[in-house]
């Protein structure tokens, strides 16, 4: 299996402070090995390498006078190419907006600016963040495999040690699937918890999260995002801080199946397996559906998440695939003149029945946070799929979605020798508690400290 070899950024703090290293030398490092790889592995839809050296000679200069503006001054950051940058096209994977230069950041990639972090280019998506690949990104560990999508190039892009974090949405598997197959920490937060104005991903699910080599390079990217431009509107955004440096053991743990176990290879629950196993013995209880009926009771209530979700979201992108419909069809995939059609057939009635269904869903599941720390299911079906036209089954992802709930997957399991997650899912707006649940696991429980890092 490759092996990651980027540096974290943010556990770098004290030789940043120090002159031992700087952002302008990270940054070089940085571009040396996207020149390197990404010829290959395609993650990259654009890079701009005179304002990131620009913006990394500025942070040097805060960094030697002791003033840097944040945690992330100066780290290297990829955006998800549906979130607008003002220097850089947006072309949402479509060949329809192709080079489109909508001339804004949006409100997280201004506020990473804010927070002096190098906006080093853009990666590729799906079309419009949903199932078709006009780009065929590699995965980083087997050329011959599918990175996942739609967070296709972040996730390549970490994978393959080329940044230490990258910007991804997700509204069904997107940031989840795309980190388990490509080795690399993901992160969806609470539905609200980011504000995702100028993305383009209306979607009532979607949440913009983030990619990253550790723990806690993801949570000071989002924690940055949140302080300076909130959550959506009408929602708070994300809430806690984490330490680090101090993980306490969770008591008890609840195990998840999903709809999507049926879907899952056989590698895949071996690996499960394993790890639970590993939890166990570290002295973590672990309660299934066989053990704990509120966990049935939850397990049943979500067992619709795919179908319910995709009704959702034909619904919800009516508006604008109708109207790239009127301009120019021929330049919408298949899937999605199908989405259009489906959406077309529906009924507002229908989708409020959706929602309340929804509604009621999660508050099922949330009746469990006073008795677990998290939930435990595997971070995606298995192993990542050969093929670059399809990006692999989002069966054991879309339930944190549906939920709205924060969930991470970590890269500690293995299938065909390849990367496999391990997912957790945490409760509404308990982003910073399932971050800690998350360092212990990945420290603690599987001896994998480096995926955790520090605050410095």
């Amino acid at each position: 299996m490759t092996t990651n070899k980027m540096r974290g950024y943010v556990s770098l703090a004290a030789d940043l402070r120090s002159g031992k290293t700087t952002p302008r030398a990270y940054l070089d490092e940085t571009l040396k090995r996207i020149a390197d790889l990404d010829g290959k592995i395609g993650a990259f839809v654009v890079i701009n390498k005179a304002g990131a050296i620009k913006a990394a000679d500025a942070s040097t200069a805060r960094w030697k006078a002791g003033k840097p503006l944040s945690p992330i001054d100066g780290m290297p950051i990829a955006i998800k190419d549906i979130i607008e940058t003002a220097d850089m096209p947006t072309g949402q994977g479509s060949p329809m907006w192709a080079g489109t230069d909508w001339k804004r950041d949006s409100a997280g990639v201004h506020a990473l600016r804010e927070a002096g972090a190098v906006i080093i280019g853009k990666t590729t998506t799906t079309e419009f963040a949903a199932s078709h690949p006009w780009h065929k990104t590699q995965n980083p560990h087997d050329g011959t495999r599918t990175p996942g999508g739609s967070s296709s190039g972040s996730a390549a892009a970490v994978g393959a040690g080329m940044v230490p974090a990258g910007l991804g949405t997700q509204v069904v598997g997107s940031i989840l699937r795309p980190s388990s197959f490509c080795g690399a920490v993901g992160f969806k937060p609470s539905v609200g918890a980011i504000n995702r104005s100028g993305s383009h991903d209306h979607f009532s699910q979607s949440c913009q999260g983030a990619i990253g080599v550790t723990l806690a390079d993801v949570w000071a990217v989002l924690r940055a995002m949140a302080d300076r431009a909130g959550g959506d509107p009408g929602f708070a955004g994300l809430a806690g801080d984490v330490d680090f440096s101090k993980r306490k053991k969770p008591a008890r743990l609840a195990l998840l199946e999903t709809s999507g176990w049926k879907a899952t290879s056989e590698g895949g629950r071996k690996a499960f397996a394993a790890a639970k196993e590993r939890l166990a013995k570290a002295g973590v209880e672990l309660k299934g559906r066989a053990d704990d009926p509120a966990i049935e009771t939850a397990e049943k209530a979500m067992a619709d998440a795919l179908p319910a979700t995709m009704a959702i979201n034909s619904w919800e992108g009516r508006w604008p695939l109708n109207t790239y419909n009127d301009l120019d069809a021929g330049k919408l995939s298949t899937a999605a003149r199908e989405r259009l059609k489906i959406a077309e057939a529906m009924t507002q009635k229908e989708y409020a029945g959706l929602i309340g269904k929804r509604d009621a869903v999660r508050a099922t599941y949330e009746q469990m946070a006073d008795r677990y720390a998290a939930c435990v299911t595997l971070g995606a079906c298995g192993a990542a799929p050969v093929g670059l036209g399809h990006t692999g089954n989002t069966a054991m992802n879309v339930t944190a979605s549906y939920l709205g709930c924060p969930a991470i997957t970590l890269p500690l399991l293995e299938d065909e020798g390849l990367p496999l997650g391990l997912q957790l899912l945490g409760w509404m707006n308990g982003d910073a508690s399932l971050f800690e649940v998350a360092s212990w696991v990945a420290s603690d429980a599987f001896g994998r400290s480096d995926l955790v890092g520090t605050l410095g």
